[in-house]
């Protein structure tokens, strides 16, 4: 038995699929450039601070923030 859509595919769909797809890939990028700089630096200094606890050292997320920043931790 073969499929058959319920649809056949046309211009107007394929002219429409395509300002859809161009206007997601705006939003896409207008949302990464607002968001993604501070949950990549919360999610590494995360990293750095699991990777640290797993090798037994007692830093806290505040120390490797500020480690990060440039600042000294006694």
């Amino acid at each position: 038995m073969e499929y058959k859509p319920p649809f056949t595919l046309n211009e107007n769909i394929i002219n429409t699929l395509a300002e859809i797809s161009e206007l997601v890939g705006k939003i896409s990028i207008l949302h990464k450039e607002t968001l993604s700089p501070k949950l990549r630096r919360d999610n590494r200094i995360k990293t750095i601070h699991s990777s640290l606890a797993i090798e037994q050292n007692t830093l806290t997320e505040e120390q490797v923030t500020a480690i990060i920043d440039g600042k000294r931790v006694l």
